[in-house]
């Protein structure tokens, strides 16, 4: 029988919903699976046939430590998804890279920790006079910490941000702030092993001078993805794969997707590394990524 490790934290235990049936599903394939804490000293590796990162949510804060991890943990077993995806996707100047590739992404500017704060942001306010809000936050986050939403007129408490942010040595990223959001949420579009699995619609998540922690309460239904949103996804997912040069489907992807002020839908983030997969919102949708787990698992030799 394969050994599968689900891979968590210890700060995360017990916060993620996904776990328990996936664990279920991948038992009822024959696929022992065990939930494991990446932060857990005790933790052989080795004995896993894979290491499938689940919900290390705390890596933002411990980031050289968690990228020392995924590697020692890529050479002990088979680390899904794979170690330079991973590397890549955890830094989200990802974003430019598939902006690049032709991939509709929500306007992004990057400043990085040797750039003075208030020039960088007013050169982003004018170079982006339309946009009433914007939005302040790390290249390196989860959950929505230390993100920011802005009106223009609180330029000054905006560039403080930024400055902590570039102080800590931190890359940051600032972006319009697409008021479709708050009426339509986001669509957060699944896939598995390349092939559309089922969709959410998130919440508005960002209120103006709200602090949010690492897991902010997200408000989260079932939707049906659209053609447009659909495709979209599908060509941040082959522009992901010939970046990397991927030469087979991600096991698991979250594709997250928000309309801009033409009701076009824009790419937010590419979540390849821990993302909610929203299981409950979709029956099946566990036992599917299961079977694409088991299938990989077999190809390998597990």
């Amino acid at each position: 029988m394969s050994r599968l490790a689900l891979v968590t934290a210890i700060a995360s235990a017990g916060q993620d919903d996904d776990l328990s049936p996936l664990l279920d599903a991948c038992l009822a394939r024959g696929l022992h699976a065990e939930i494991r804490a990446w932060d857990d000293p005790s933790v052989a590796w080795a004995r896993y046939d894979a290491v499938l990162l689940r919900s290390p949510w705390d890596y933002t804060e411990r980031y050289a430590e968690f990228l020392d991890w995924c590697e020692r943990a890529d050479a002990a077993s088979r680390l899904i998804n794979p170690w330079p995806v991973l590397r890549w996707n955890s830094d989200k100047r990802y974003l430019a890279d598939l902006a690049a590739r032709g991939v509709p992404v929500v306007a992004t500017a990057f400043v990085e920790p040797d750039a003075d704060a208030l020039p960088a942001l007013q050169d982003f306010l004018a170079a982006h006079a339309d946009a009433e809000e914007f939005v302040v936050k790390p290249t390196v986050s989860a959950g929505s910490r230390d993100t920011q939403r802005y009106a223009r007129s609180q330029e000054f408490a905006a560039a403080n941000h930024l400055a902590r942010l570039l102080d800590e040595g931190r890359s940051a990223m600032l972006q319009p702030y697409l008021a479709a959001v708050d009426r339509d949420g986001e669509t957060a579009l699944i896939h598995f092993n390349g092939v559309f699995s089922h969709a959410i619609r998130k919440g508005a998540m960002l209120q103006r001078e709200d602090a949010l922690n690492l897991r902010a309460v997200e408000r989260i239904n079932a939707r049906e993805a659209t053609d447009d949103e659909r495709t979209v996804a599908l060509h941040a997912l082959n522009a992901t794969g010939a970046r990397l040069d991927l030469e087979e489907p991600l096991a698991y992807a979250r594709v997250d997707l928000i309309r801009d002020a033409q009701g076009q839908p824009q790419l937010l983030e590419l979540e390849l590394c821990e993302p909610s997969l929203f299981f409950a919102h979709a029956p099946g949708s566990a036992e599917r990524f299961a079977q694409v787990l088991e299938e990989l698992l077999a190809t390998a030799g597990g």
